[in-house]
């Protein structure tokens, strides 16, 4: 079933099936069709044909907020032209290796783009919207948002910006 929340469209349910296909690469498709190989490091008995598991985690998660942060500013029809976001991790060394730490890069660019809408939408997509970070959410730190005013000349940055919750994060 399908429900409208906050303006957004979304599927109540969802679906994926995941194949073996040879080694430790498996094939996975979602309920919507599409299709992604997943596969481990050669000394892990891979052939490196396609992301690691925890690197299709930690994708999803910098998709699901990049996501927000467009839809956000484009509702609020703010001059968004181009967004990025970086995660950088760090595992536990031993099983399960989870995440320890996380830290997120936004970099929004638009013509007249305003520093405090981007940071809102970012602050929204955290602590509202997003349903991929709340799994990573007692590591997960928001540590910087990167805008640029222009696409061509000088450019602006804001300054840094917290959140966060974590007890293993670290400023950065």
């Amino acid at each position: 079933p399908e429900t409208t929340y906050a303006g957004w469209r979304t599927t109540m349910d969802m679906k994926t099936r995941i194949k073996w296909i040879e080694g430790v690469a498996f094939a996975g498709e979602s309920g919507s069709g599409h299709a992604v190989v997943l596969d481990g490091a050669p000394d892990g008995g891979g052939r490196n044909l396609g992301m690691r598991p925890m690197e299709m985690q930690l994708t999803g998660a910098a998709a699901c907020t990049a996501y927000d942060v467009v839809t956000i500013l484009r509702r609020g029809r703010h001059p968004v032209a181009d967004v990025a976001v970086a995660v950088d991790a760090e595992r536990a060394p031993e099983p399960p290796r989870v995440f320890t730490r996380l830290h997120f890069t936004y970099t929004v660019a638009g013509r007249g783009l305003d520093r405090k809408p981007v940071e809102r939408a970012i602050l929204l997509s955290k602590e509202k919207y997003c349903s991929a970070t709340p799994y990573c959410d007692s590591v997960l730190r928001v540590s910087i948002a990167r805008w640029r005013r222009s696409l061509s000349g000088t450019q602006e940055t804001s300054d840094r910006i917290r959140t966060g919750k974590s007890t293993h994060a670290q400023e950065g």
